[in-house]
């Protein structure tokens, strides 16, 4: 039995996308987000490359605030896994790079990058070691 702990990432794991869209009533949430997970020192650290395409840029300001809670959101679905049975002794060892950010005029706000950084997290956890992370959530079946 193998008691040693994974590093996560294993390998890069690049152009991982994270949408976070719910635009059915008010307010609504909007966050798209490209980014790519390196192998690096233990912990997490985050950047936005120079070249990164910001569509719609809210400004410099709000864009830093988006990067924050994206960050933010990416930091506790690590912490999670790490914990985790799941995660199983992981060890986080990850630079994450923001090659892309979509960003909406009315419905993005903060919490919503937030989501879709726990969301990439998830993806790119099931992309480097197969599966998903979590219990997939089943919906009720719609009453009739």
């Amino acid at each position: 039995m193998n008691t040693e702990p994974r590093t996560f990432p294993p390998r890069p794991i690049r152009g991982l996308r994270a949408r976070f869209v719910r635009q059915f009533s008010c307010p609504s949430d909007f966050a798209d987000v490209t980014v790519d997970f390196e192998p690096w020192e233990d912990g997490f650290t985050f950047e936005v490359d120079r070249e990164a395409t910001v569509v719609n840029d809210p400004g410099p300001r709000e864009l830093a605030a988006y990067h924050a809670a994206l960050a933010a959101g990416m930091r506790e679905e690590l912490a999670e896994l790490a914990e985790s049975a799941s995660g199983g002794g992981l060890v986080v060892a990850v630079a994450v790079v923001v090659r892309r950010t979509v960003v909406h005029d009315v419905d993005s706000h903060a919490g919503a990058f937030h989501r879709a950084g726990r969301l990439v997290v998830r993806e790119a956890f099931d992309q480097a070691y197969g599966g998903p992370s979590r219990p997939e959530r089943r919906r009720a079946a719609p009453s009739r």
